[in-house]
């Protein structure tokens, strides 16, 4: 009997073995491949590699929008950048946007989703509201805004009845400025509202009741408990944010139209006015090659940064 069985697992444990797939087979499992990641690529390449290839090659000429033979001239556009003025300050403005507009919308995406976390049927009737501005357009919200808080919107309509002066929402620099960053984190925070409770459903919850059993106070198990596990979202909510700020020009347009006296220009806004109402759409490109390459950088930086924190809070 014992030899009989050792026989049997002899012959059977060639079995066990992984074969190579025929030559045919791994040929039809490569076409079957890409044939599914076929509609994926030639997306990506129509709608990234080409648009952007596209803006470099035009960056490189001095093309109106309407020529049909635009001339070559190098690197002037982006010589012409140095000594832009006008770019400088929409630089300086949409930096401005970007920092205080990922600094408000993280602060208040991560405060309302510690408010609204847990099952519930109040919690669930704030996360719909909450999200509801970031589904409106942007010129919508713009044009909302305007009607509010414009020379003779809503709120001056009020003041003056009190008999008080118009506040300068949008007529004064500086108030127009801190009014744009304001309506942008108005309308897009409920996105990272979103994204903090997801990251809020991975805390373990036998970390928190072990820290409260050991008497840590709810500030206490919050700073070493709940946000060293929300790193992966606080990364990517601060990405996420920052890009989507750097390239703000749709609330712009239909908040202030870049005013007062262009104050409030952002690059993206600035980009599309020399494309395409001054009809220099090479050295428009020239700057939204630029913006991409100061986006791609930004987010990269924030990126390591961010995963190297992580590292040091797990080690």
């Amino acid at each position: 009997m014992a030899g009989r069985t050792v026989m049997t697992l002899t012959r059977e444990a060639p079995v066990a073995t992984v074969r190579e797939a025929p030559p045919r087979r791994r040929r039809h499992d490569g076409l079957t491949t890409a044939l599914m990641a076929g509609p994926a690529t030639v997306l990506y390449v129509v709608m990234l590699v080409v648009p952007v290839g596209l803006a470099f090659y035009l960056s490189l000429t001095d093309w109106d929008g309407f020529s049909a033979d635009p001339a070559f001239v190098g690197a002037a556009n982006y010589a012409r950048l140095l000594d832009d003025p006008e770019l400088r300050r929409a630089a300086l403005v949409t930096l401005l946007v970007a920092a205080a507009g990922t600094a408000g919308l993280n602060l208040l995406g991560l405060g309302f989703a510690l408010l609204v976390d847990g099952v519930s049927r109040a919690n669930t009737f704030f996360r719909i509201v909450l999200f509801y501005p970031h589904v409106l357009s942007a010129l919508v919200v713009g044009f909302l805004w305007s009607a509010i808080l414009g020379t003779n919107g809503a709120v001056n309509n009020l003041v003056t009845t009190w008999g008080g002066e118009v506040l300068p929402f949008l007529s004064d620099p500086a108030w127009a400025t801190v009014t744009m960053i304001a309506v942008l984190v108005w309308a897009g925070f409920g996105v990272n509202v979103v994204l903090y409770l997801a990251g809020l459903q991975a805390v373990p919850h036998s970390l928190i009741e072990a820290a409260r059993i050991d008497g840590a106070t709810r500030w206490q198990v919050f700073r070493n408990v709940t946000l060293p596990a929300l790193g992966p979202s606080v990364t990517i909510n601060i990405v996420l944010s920052l890009v989507t700020l750097l390239k703000t020009y749709d609330l712009v347009v239909s908040l202030t139209a870049g005013g007062p006296a262009g104050q409030t220009q952002t690059v993206a806004y600035l980009i599309l006015w020399n494309s395409f109402h001054d009809a220099r759409l090479g050295f428009g490109s020239a700057q939204s090659v630029i913006l991409m390459l100061v986006t791609a950088a930004l987010a990269f930086v924030v990126t390591r940064l961010r995963r190297r924190g992580e590292m040091a809070v797990h080690q």
